[in-house]
């Protein structure tokens, strides 16, 4: 009897499969656009209790693996990093303009044992590894490495918190203030070199966030395209035919549908010659890595 059931949960499950296959393969034959999966599928932006992440069609860069979850608003310019986690749950959390929330960073909020949101002012740097709790950061301050901002606390205009420091629950950081230690304590004022580097990495952060942005947004084709075309400058010879850099000068060169003629014919079967200089350039590259 057990047999019999197994053989008949078997057989059930094979007819589950073929028909959703045929479900599948109806749904893409009906496709009016062409549907192609993300190269890195993530859940980035999550709804909670009905609240979902508002952020501006302006934002630089929200990494593939990072999460921002529930009641966050993040303004134009703004960047968050690889691993890093913004939740507002139990509260909210605003983001302002220019500011860039590091790898592995984390922002929360508190409700249980305090009414605080996360309130995050304009071109504000919160490093690697950092944690901002239920904590109001206001405009060009700088959250060093690995340090903490907890419950209550604010920290001023252009304050800096050192790598590592602890800023204890309820302290408030004064504009200008280098505070360092745990728990942390005002060290000195900051200086104008370290404000202007300051205002100089937050200049550069945005611009790498767009690179990545840009980057990471490709498919898995373009990937492939760029890794031939990569190959193709190291080993083609620069006297030889060189492939047009426009894509529409591509496509009007392109031959019988095949691609770009230089990708076709540079083989060692239908041009001997160039197929031995490619052969040989590769030799050449191999030893020399």
């Amino acid at each position: 009897m057990t047999s019999y059931g197994a053989r008949i949960v078997i057989a059930a499950s094979n007819a589950a499969r073929r028909l959703g296959q045929g479900l599948d393969s109806l749904g893409k034959s009906m496709e009016v656009c062409k549907y192609s999966d993300r190269l890195v599928p993530s859940t980035r932006f999550v709804a909670v209790d009905g609240l979902s992440p508002t952020v501006s069609p302006l934002t630089a860069f929200v990494a593939p693996n990072a999460s921002v979850i529930g009641d966050v608003t993040l303004g134009n310019n703004s960047s968050v990093w690889y691993g890093a986690t913004i939740r507002g749950d139990v509260n909210k959390v605003t983001i302002g303009e220019n500011t860039s929330v590091g790898d592995r960073a984390v922002i929360h909020v508190a409700k249980i044992q305090g009414d605080f949101p996360s309130i995050i002012g304009n071109n504000v740097t919160i490093g690697p590894g950092a944690i901002v709790h239920a904590a109001t950061l206001k405009d060009g301050c700088v959250i060093g490495p690995s340090a903490q901002v907890l419950d209550g606390s604010i920290v001023g205009e252009h304050a800096v918190i050192g790598p590592g420091a602890v800023v204890t629950p309820g302290a408030v950081v004064g504009p200008g203030e280098y505070w360092s230690g745990s728990p942390a304590k005002m060290i000195r004022r900051t200086t104008p070199e370290e404000l202007l580097v300051a205002s100089e990495n937050a200049r550069d952060t945005l611009a790498l966030a767009l690179m990545h942005a840009v980057e990471c947004d490709k498919s898995l084709e373009q990937i492939h395209e760029d890794k031939a075309a990569y190959e193709d400058s190291i080993y083609r010879d620069p006297e030889y035919w060189q492939p047009n850099a426009r894509e529409s000068e591509r496509q009007s060169g392109d031959v019988l549908g095949m691609g770009s003629p230089g990708l076709i014919f540079d083989n060692a079967l239908t041009n001997p010659e160039e197929g031995l200089k490619l052969r040989k350039k590769r030799q050449e590259a191999e030893q020399q890595k």
